[in-house]
Protein backbone atom coordinates (compact mmCIF):
# COMPACT_ATOMS: atom_id res chain seq x y z
CA UNK A 1 0.00 0.00 0.00
CA UNK A 2 1.65 3.53 -1.20
CA UNK A 3 2.21 6.02 1.43
CA UNK A 4 0.33 9.61 2.08
CA UNK A 5 0.85 12.50 -0.26
CA UNK A 6 3.12 14.97 1.80
CA UNK A 7 0.74 18.02 0.78
CA UNK A 8 -2.29 16.49 1.69
CA UNK A 9 -1.11 16.91 5.38
CA UNK A 10 -2.15 13.22 6.58
CA UNK A 11 0.79 11.68 7.83
CA UNK A 12 -0.70 8.49 8.48
CA UNK A 13 -1.84 5.87 5.41
CA UNK A 14 -5.59 5.47 4.85
CA UNK A 15 -6.58 8.65 6.56
CA UNK A 16 -8.88 10.49 4.68
CA UNK A 17 -8.11 14.81 4.93
CA UNK A 18 -11.04 15.66 2.37
CA UNK A 19 -12.71 15.38 -0.72
CA UNK A 20 -10.95 14.42 -3.83
CA UNK A 21 -11.14 13.56 -7.51
CA UNK A 22 -8.71 12.01 -10.07
CA UNK A 23 -8.23 11.36 -13.83
CA UNK A 24 -6.78 8.67 -15.04
CA UNK A 25 -4.30 7.50 -17.74
CA UNK A 26 -4.11 11.30 -19.13
CA UNK A 27 -1.61 11.44 -22.50
CA UNK A 28 0.51 14.37 -20.73
CA UNK A 29 3.47 13.91 -19.11
CA UNK A 30 3.73 14.64 -14.98
CA UNK A 31 6.10 17.49 -15.38
CA UNK A 32 3.42 19.47 -17.22
CA UNK A 33 0.84 19.07 -15.10
CA UNK A 34 2.73 19.81 -12.37
CA UNK A 35 3.79 23.54 -13.45
CA UNK A 36 -0.59 24.08 -13.39
CA UNK A 37 -0.95 22.37 -10.48
CA UNK A 38 1.66 24.50 -8.86
CA UNK A 39 -0.67 27.42 -9.59
CA UNK A 40 -3.62 26.38 -8.09
CA UNK A 41 -2.77 24.81 -4.82
CA UNK A 42 -3.96 26.60 -1.82
CA UNK A 43 -6.49 28.68 -3.21
CA UNK A 44 -9.75 28.98 -3.11
CA UNK A 45 -12.04 26.85 -5.67
CA UNK A 46 -13.34 29.92 -7.43
CA UNK A 47 -10.14 31.65 -7.65
CA UNK A 48 -8.82 28.22 -8.50
CA UNK A 49 -11.11 27.70 -11.07
CA UNK A 50 -10.54 31.45 -12.56
CA UNK A 51 -6.72 30.85 -12.88
CA UNK A 52 -7.26 27.33 -14.81
CA UNK A 53 -9.50 29.42 -17.20
CA UNK A 54 -7.27 31.88 -18.34
CA UNK A 55 -3.99 29.58 -17.95
CA UNK A 56 -2.30 29.08 -21.78
CA UNK A 57 -1.49 25.74 -21.17
CA UNK A 58 -3.35 22.97 -22.54
CA UNK A 59 -3.53 20.79 -19.76
CA UNK A 60 -5.23 23.41 -17.69
CA UNK A 61 -8.55 21.98 -19.68
CA UNK A 62 -8.49 18.20 -18.10
CA UNK A 63 -7.28 19.81 -14.52
CA UNK A 64 -10.34 21.95 -14.50
CA UNK A 65 -12.58 18.98 -14.83
CA UNK A 66 -11.36 17.13 -12.28
CA UNK A 67 -11.58 20.10 -9.95
CA UNK A 68 -15.17 20.66 -11.13
CA UNK A 69 -15.59 17.10 -10.39
CA UNK A 70 -14.26 17.59 -6.53
CA UNK A 71 -16.55 20.00 -6.09
CA UNK A 72 -19.18 18.18 -7.19
CA UNK A 73 -18.40 15.32 -5.07
CA UNK A 74 -18.22 17.64 -1.91
CA UNK A 75 -21.57 19.13 -2.85
CA UNK A 76 -23.32 16.07 -3.00
CA UNK A 77 -21.60 13.60 -1.09
CA UNK A 78 -20.53 15.74 1.82
CA UNK A 79 -23.10 18.48 1.58
CA UNK A 80 -20.42 20.94 1.65
CA UNK A 81 -20.47 24.38 0.68
CA UNK A 82 -18.66 25.36 -2.90
CA UNK A 83 -18.12 28.73 -1.50
CA UNK A 84 -16.03 27.78 1.67
CA UNK A 85 -14.03 24.87 0.15
CA UNK A 86 -10.16 25.85 -1.29
CA UNK A 87 -7.29 23.15 -2.61
CA UNK A 88 -5.91 21.81 -0.20
CA UNK A 89 -3.80 19.38 -2.07
CA UNK A 90 -3.09 18.58 -6.08
CA UNK A 91 -0.55 16.18 -7.45
CA UNK A 92 0.23 14.63 -10.53
CA UNK A 93 1.82 10.40 -10.52
CA UNK A 94 3.41 9.27 -13.37
CA UNK A 95 1.33 6.93 -15.31
CA UNK A 96 2.56 3.98 -17.72
CA UNK A 97 4.80 4.92 -20.59
CA UNK A 98 3.82 4.12 -23.81
CA UNK A 99 6.96 2.88 -26.82
CA UNK A 100 6.73 4.49 -30.03
CA UNK A 101 9.88 3.65 -32.52
CA UNK A 102 10.82 6.02 -35.53
CA UNK A 103 12.59 4.89 -38.65
CA UNK A 104 16.59 6.68 -39.22
CA UNK A 105 19.14 6.24 -41.16
CA UNK A 106 20.99 2.65 -41.62
CA UNK A 107 18.23 0.33 -40.70
CA UNK A 108 17.96 2.16 -37.19
CA UNK A 109 15.06 3.40 -34.96
CA UNK A 110 14.66 5.36 -32.00
CA UNK A 111 12.31 5.30 -29.26
CA UNK A 112 9.60 7.66 -28.92
CA UNK A 113 8.34 7.73 -25.25
CA UNK A 114 4.70 8.83 -25.09
CA UNK A 115 4.16 9.85 -21.29
CA UNK A 116 0.92 9.39 -19.35
CA UNK A 117 -0.53 10.75 -15.74
CA UNK A 118 -2.53 10.52 -13.29
CA UNK A 119 -3.85 14.20 -11.69
CA UNK A 120 -5.41 13.83 -8.58
CA UNK A 121 -7.21 17.19 -6.57
CA UNK A 122 -8.24 17.03 -2.81
CA UNK A 123 -10.51 19.97 -1.75
CA UNK A 124 -11.65 20.45 2.17
CA UNK A 125 -13.79 23.23 3.96
CA UNK A 126 -11.69 26.77 4.65
CA UNK A 127 -11.21 26.89 8.35
CA UNK A 128 -12.95 30.13 10.58
CA UNK A 129 -10.34 32.61 10.62
CA UNK A 130 -9.29 31.90 6.45
CA UNK A 131 -12.94 31.61 5.74
CA UNK A 132 -13.85 35.29 7.16
CA UNK A 133 -10.31 36.85 5.21
CA UNK A 134 -12.48 35.06 1.74
CA UNK A 135 -15.29 36.48 2.32
CA UNK A 136 -14.65 40.04 3.78
CA UNK A 137 -12.61 40.48 0.46
CA UNK A 138 -15.41 38.98 -1.59
CA UNK A 139 -17.89 41.74 -0.09
CA UNK A 140 -15.56 44.39 -0.43
CA UNK A 141 -14.73 43.49 -4.50
CA UNK A 142 -19.06 43.77 -4.18
CA UNK A 143 -18.86 46.97 -2.35
CA UNK A 144 -16.80 48.43 -4.80
CA UNK A 145 -19.32 48.77 -7.66
CA UNK A 146 -17.39 45.92 -9.75
CA UNK A 147 -19.98 43.02 -10.00
CA UNK A 148 -23.11 45.44 -8.19
CA UNK A 149 -25.86 45.00 -10.87
CA UNK A 150 -27.56 48.45 -11.82
CA UNK A 151 -30.35 49.60 -9.74
CA UNK A 152 -33.72 49.37 -10.65
CA UNK A 153 -32.59 47.77 -13.70
CA UNK A 154 -31.90 48.71 -17.11
CA UNK A 155 -35.18 50.59 -18.34
CA UNK A 156 -35.06 52.72 -15.46
CA UNK A 157 -32.04 53.81 -15.69
CA UNK A 158 -31.91 54.69 -19.32
CA UNK A 159 -34.98 56.61 -17.88
CA UNK A 160 -33.15 58.62 -15.61
CA UNK A 161 -29.98 58.95 -18.13
CA UNK A 162 -32.44 60.38 -20.25
CA UNK A 163 -33.77 62.73 -18.18
CA UNK A 164 -30.14 63.55 -17.00
CA UNK A 165 -29.86 64.83 -20.82
CA UNK A 166 -32.87 66.62 -21.25
CA UNK A 167 -32.65 68.94 -18.35
CA UNK A 168 -28.95 69.54 -19.00
CA UNK A 169 -30.67 70.87 -22.54
CA UNK A 170 -32.88 72.82 -21.09
CA UNK A 171 -30.11 74.81 -18.83
CA UNK A 172 -28.00 75.05 -21.66
CA UNK A 173 -30.79 76.81 -23.84
CA UNK A 174 -31.09 79.38 -20.76
CA UNK A 175 -34.39 78.50 -19.92
CA UNK A 176 -35.65 76.65 -16.67
CA UNK A 177 -36.08 73.39 -16.34
CA UNK A 178 -39.67 72.09 -16.67
CA UNK A 179 -41.62 69.12 -16.62
CA UNK A 180 -41.63 66.85 -19.66
CA UNK A 181 -44.39 68.35 -21.70
CA UNK A 182 -42.53 71.94 -21.66
CA UNK A 183 -39.34 70.25 -22.98
CA UNK A 184 -41.27 68.48 -25.55
CA UNK A 185 -43.00 71.30 -26.98
CA UNK A 186 -39.68 73.21 -26.88
CA UNK A 187 -38.16 70.49 -29.00
CA UNK A 188 -40.98 70.39 -30.99
CA UNK A 189 -40.71 74.57 -31.56
CA UNK A 190 -37.02 74.44 -32.18
CA UNK A 191 -37.45 71.22 -34.96
CA UNK A 192 -39.94 73.24 -36.65
CA UNK A 193 -37.40 76.37 -36.48
CA UNK A 194 -35.05 74.58 -38.13
CA UNK A 195 -37.17 73.32 -40.82
CA UNK A 196 -37.80 77.39 -41.66
CA UNK A 197 -34.29 77.93 -41.82
CA UNK A 198 -34.10 75.17 -44.12
CA UNK A 199 -36.65 75.98 -46.63
CA UNK A 200 -34.92 80.33 -46.17
CA UNK A 201 -31.63 78.27 -46.99
CA UNK A 202 -33.05 76.41 -49.90
CA UNK A 203 -35.15 79.81 -51.37
CA UNK A 204 -32.19 82.06 -51.26
CA UNK A 205 -29.79 79.47 -53.32
CA UNK A 206 -32.68 79.09 -55.89
CA UNK A 207 -32.60 82.88 -56.27
CA UNK A 208 -29.18 82.75 -56.75
CA UNK A 209 -28.74 79.92 -59.24
CA UNK A 210 -31.55 82.11 -61.47
CA UNK A 211 -29.23 85.09 -60.83
CA UNK A 212 -25.96 82.89 -62.43
CA UNK A 213 -27.94 81.36 -64.98
CA UNK A 214 -29.29 85.34 -66.39
CA UNK A 215 -25.47 86.46 -66.25
CA UNK A 216 -24.64 83.49 -67.77
CA UNK A 217 -26.94 84.34 -71.04
CA UNK A 218 -26.27 87.79 -71.04
CA UNK A 219 -22.38 86.87 -71.63
CA UNK A 220 -22.88 84.84 -74.36
CA UNK A 221 -25.11 87.16 -75.85
CA UNK A 222 -22.59 90.06 -75.61
CA UNK A 223 -19.78 87.66 -76.69
CA UNK A 224 -21.96 86.51 -80.21
CA UNK A 225 -22.51 90.12 -80.70
CA UNK A 226 -18.79 91.24 -80.67
CA UNK A 227 -17.83 88.18 -82.47
CA UNK A 228 -20.94 89.08 -85.08
CA UNK A 229 -18.89 93.12 -84.88
CA UNK A 230 -15.79 91.33 -85.64
CA UNK A 231 -16.66 89.32 -88.47
CA UNK A 232 -18.21 92.65 -90.22
CA UNK A 233 -15.17 94.60 -89.30
CA UNK A 234 -12.97 92.11 -91.19
CA UNK A 235 -15.22 92.33 -93.77
CA UNK A 236 -14.93 95.87 -94.26
CA UNK A 237 -11.03 96.10 -94.12
CA UNK A 238 -10.88 93.21 -96.60
CA UNK A 239 -13.01 94.74 -98.90
CA UNK A 240 -11.12 98.48 -98.70
CA UNK A 241 -8.11 96.93 -99.18
CA UNK A 242 -8.99 95.03 -102.30
CA UNK A 243 -9.99 98.40 -103.24
CA UNK A 244 -6.90 100.41 -102.97
CA UNK A 245 -4.91 97.45 -104.86
CA UNK A 246 -7.47 97.95 -107.88
CA UNK A 247 -6.47 101.77 -107.60
CA UNK A 248 -2.72 100.98 -107.96
CA UNK A 249 -2.98 98.67 -110.01
CA UNK A 250 -5.20 101.15 -112.81
CA UNK A 251 -2.51 104.14 -111.70
CA UNK A 252 0.65 101.88 -112.84
CA UNK A 253 -1.12 100.86 -115.95
CA UNK A 254 -1.41 105.03 -117.04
Amino acid sequence: MTGPKLNEGSMIAGERSGTKASALYLRVSASKARVVLNLIRGLPVKRADEVLQFSDREVSNDIRKVLASAVANAQHNDEQDPEELFVKACFADEGPTLKRFTPRARGRGNRINKRTCHITIVIARLDDARLEVVQAREAKRTASGRRRPAAGGTSASRRARVERSRQRAAEARGGKVGDAQDLEEQEALDHVDEVVDTEVVNDVAADEADVTESSAAESEANDTAGASEGAEKSASDEAQSDADGSAADVKEDN
